[in-house]
């Protein structure tokens, strides 16, 4: 495969990670801010919006572009489990397995990935986006 076509391949991959997170409503989603709210709002709002920045990546950021994203996503939601699992504790579970699963998926990309050697990379990051979505709805209230 060409290193046009990969690039090509890692374009319709963001295409379809942008559409996952504007199909779950994240792109809509109000930050969280102010003292009177937990700490895990704003936690919250990082993970939203570093899960957001793999809608800015191109076919120029390529597979090494894609697992810097991946970094930062996981960072923050590790911040985020850590502020939140005593009261969240199963949404905050299934968003540290599904990173994970985004993770590994990442890293088992080689460095010019097919279509079909993306597709769990595009399974994941959705699950990614749901976890974060169920989150995000059940903090609402405490984060609004």
């Amino acid at each position: 495969m060409s290193p046009r076509s990969c690039a090509n391949h890692l374009v319709r991959l963001v295409r379809v990670v942008a559409v996952c997170i504007a199909a779950a409503g994240l792109v809509a989603l109000v930050g969280c801010g102010g003292s009177s709210k937990p700490a895990y709002c704003s936690d919250r709002s990082n993970l939203k919006n570093s899960v957001k920045g793999l809608t800015s990546l191109n076919a120029s950021s390529g597979v090494s572009g894609l697992e810097t994203q991946v970094k930062t996503i996981q960072s923050d939601a590790t911040k985020l489990v850590n502020s939140a699992k005593s009261d969240f504790p199963s949404q905050t579970s299934a968003i540290k397995s599904s990173v994970a699963a985004l993770q590994s998926a990442v890293k088992a990309l080689p460095s010019n990935p097919s279509t079909t050697q993306l597709t769990p990379v595009v399974t994941a990051a959705a699950s990614v986006v749901s976890s974060v979505k169920s989150f995000t709805d059940a903090t609402s209230s405490k984060c609004s």
